[in-house]
């Protein structure tokens, strides 16, 4: 048992991350009855949808699970009171001022987590109240930090100056990157792609076949200016990199970029003109897997790189 085990009351040190059109009842209640921290994904849901998600996923499991819940949504207070009125336990949050809410959430019980990708963000959530920290990396899928600090340097900068556990994010695929950031300053790790492309995933097969295929350099970050995004290559992504790099006003990027974008891509699997939004990681993943068979392998690759660890020669002068 480590802290965040204990804090969420979970066997290992996993949490799937709560990514839009990825994360629903089906795979976050997957990953906890697996021993990880199951999310429900809310930032692409309405109300009604989240509640229903809720409910399902309490039926579905027993064991811990929470809601992600970006703040740059219109709809945010109606997500926080479901999330009370239903009895959640666990709220990360993502994409906004952690002070707005963790208060709030905290004074009924509610464990929060928020995720951040810089040191000022990461001082001012432990300043906001939080329970603990997601550091994501420079290499993570989906919305980024304008700084494109990866998570090797990230954790161990953050782990100086944060009193509170840390859950690394970014560029993690293997028990093996899940042991590294745990020796840079991490407690636990926040797992992305590899869940998206799991069995569960409620992402479209024609989404999840284009990570199969990803290879090294298939995905890329874009919209620097607008709000930085790592997406899968395609001509969706090669027209809206284009307008960035030529100088197009951020009202023009938007006008591209449209509405539904993401649910286009990744849910209705428009791998042509949708937003695919997936980490780097993606060039490790050739098969798609159940949520309790990656858990397992991860954990099975963590405990075989720490005991290969504990036997290298220690290093003399």
């Amino acid at each position: 048992m480590n802290q965040i085990t204990k804090l969420f009351g979970i066997k290992y040190p996993i949490v799937q991350g709560g990514m839009i059109w990825c994360s629903g009842w089906k795979l976050a209640s997957a990953v906890s009855n697996a021993g990880g921290l199951g999310l429900i994904g809310a930032g692409s849901m309405y109300p009604d949808v989240l509640r229903q998600h809720i409910k399902k996923c309490m039926l579905a499991t027993k064991k811990p699970f929470g809601v992600n819940v970006p703040l740059l949504y219109p709809q945010t207070d109606e997500l926080i009171d479901i999330i009370i009125e239903e009895g959640v336990k666990i709220v990360f949050t993502s994409a906004g001022n952690p002070a707005k809410y963790t208060s709030q959430l905290k004074d009924k019980g509610i464990t929060v987590v928020h995720v951040v990708a810089n040191k000022k963000f990461a001082l001012k959530a432990q300043s906001a109240g939080v329970d603990a920290i997601v550091a994501e990396g420079f290499e993570a899928g989906g919305h980024n930090g304008f700084e494109e600090t990866t998570t090797l340097i990230l954790i161990p900068m953050l782990s100086q100056i944060i009193n509170i556990p840390i859950i690394a994010a970014g560029g993690i695929g293997s028990g093996n990157a899940m042991l590294a950031t745990m020796v840079l300053g991490a407690q636990g790790v926040q797992i992305g792609s590899l869940f998206a492309n799991a069995t569960e995933s409620s992402a479209h097969i024609n989404f999840k076949n284009a990570i199969i295929n990803a290879d090294d350099g298939s995905t890329h970050l874009t919209l620097k200016r607008l709000i930085p995004v790592r997406l899968l290559r395609n001509e969706f992504f090669n027209k809206i990199n284009k307008a960035d790099m030529n100088g197009e006003s951020n009202e023009e990027l938007s006008s591209i970029l449209g509405k539904g974008r993401a649910k286009l891509g990744m849910f209705e699997g428009d791998i042509i003109d949708g937003e695919l939004e997936v980490g780097q990681v993606a060039a490790m993943i050739n098969e798609s897997k159940s949520s309790e068979q990656i858990i397992n392998d991860l954990i099975s690759e963590f405990n075989a790189a720490t005991i290969a660890a504990s036997k290298m020669n220690k290093l003399h002068k």
